[in-house]
């Protein structure tokens, strides 16, 4: 039997969690190995990769930087396209546009010893779309062997559309989604980019104003719906979280002893008495896995309100990335494990909140 192999391509906010928490859980994921692909050989990025390979990630490097990695004492293991060649799954966790150039400059070339590709949700276009819990039914083995997992903002509103609006309910019976998404300046762990002031955002797309509601729609279409749904984004001077203004429009009337049920339902959705973001966020440092919510929103339930029967409002904050580590992992499994995939992941149930 072939080694069920992972290798992830990139050590950024997205990369560097995602390789931990695959190691961390290798066996109970039926993972025989994990890699991971460095690009760059630097002193302020070494103590990182040291304590990945200490919890068994093998590091990967391009030939020509393999003397830079050893002069400042890391030891790669693997090349960049031997660890690409030897891998079951590729994970492509790279900054925007450089997952398209890695498809077309190498993962194209490797289609026949790989079971699949998965990319980020900056890769528009990559793959098909996928977010765990929202469309597993539209992912097609034999065909879908490139996937694009959506981003963590596309997460936040998808899981309230499904678990608000559309779950034991028809199609029809979401009148219109509207979203602003208050977006946080940065990840923590970065220095550039960062705001000095709130900063609103253009519309850029005529039918769904932004990416975010754009993608939510395009998500769904995969498994036969057409949602109207349209976002605004603006950005603010924090590091903490995105939070998303959500209303939603459903023909069906509700209450708020209703909402909060769905809610409380869905075990990816976590919810909260919370108001701030740093409180959510500090939460996730303290009880997350190295610091990481894994579930797709966390609601604050006081500002839940439902108005006239059929209007539904409220605030959601979005894990930063988590609710992506989870779909990239279970696109991986899907990819290894095709019949039991389901079960595989339930390793990480414990890392999911009721409660923030």
């Amino acid at each position: 039997m072939a080694r069920k192999i992972v290798h992830v391509v990139g050590t950024g906010t997205i990369g560097e969690p995602l390789i931990g928490l695959l190691s961390d859980y290798r066996e109970q994921l039926g993972i025989d190995e994990v890699s991971f692909h460095k690009n760059t050989p630097l002193t302020n990025d070494r103590a990182k990769v040291r304590d990945l390979n200490r919890r068994g990630a093998r590091l990967a490097v391009n030939p020509d930087a393999m003397d830079g990695f050893k002069s400042i004492g890391l030891d790669p293991d693997l090349t960049a396209e031997e660890a690409i060649d030897r891998a079951s799954v590729v994970i492509d966790c790279t900054p925007k546009g450089i997952g398209h150039k890695n498809k077309t400059d190498f993962y194209e070339r490797f289609r026949e010893n790989t079971l699949g590709f998965v990319a980020q949700g900056s890769e528009y276009g990559f793959g098909k779309m996928y977010a765990r819990g929202i469309n597993d039914q539209a992912l097609v083995h034999g065909e879908d062997q490139f996937i694009q997992v959506v981003s963590c903002n596309t997460h936040n509103l998808a899981s309230l559309v499904q678990t608000l609006a559309l779950d034991d309910a028809a199609q029809d019976n979401l009148v219109a989604g509207r979203f602003v998404i208050i977006r946080r300046a940065n990840d923590i762990s970065q220095d550039l980019a960062f705001v000095p002031s709130p900063e609103v955002g253009r519309h850029t797309d005529d039918q769904y104003g932004t990416h975010h509601a754009r993608d939510c729609a395009q998500l769904f279409a995969t498994i036969g719906y057409d949602l109207n749904l349209f976002s605004s984004v603006m950005k603010v001077n924090s590091q903490y979280m995105h939070i998303t203004h959500f209303n939603l429009m459903v023909k069906e009337p509700t209450n708020l002893q209703k909402v909060i049920d769905r809610l409380d339902a869905n075990a990816r959705i976590a919810l909260t008495e919370k108001s701030t973001a740093n409180q959510v966020f500090s939460f996730g440092r303290d009880h997350g896995h190295y610091g990481r919510i894994l579930n797709q929103t966390v609601v604050a339930v006081p500002t839940l309100q439902v108005r006239n029967d059929h209007e539904i409002l409220g605030y959601a904050f979005t894990p930063p990335d988590g609710n992506s580590l989870l779909s990239s992992i279970a696109a991986a499994e899907w990819y290894l494990y095709p019949h039991s995939f389901e079960e595989k992941i339930q390793c990480l149930q414990e890392l999911f909140f009721d409660e923030v």
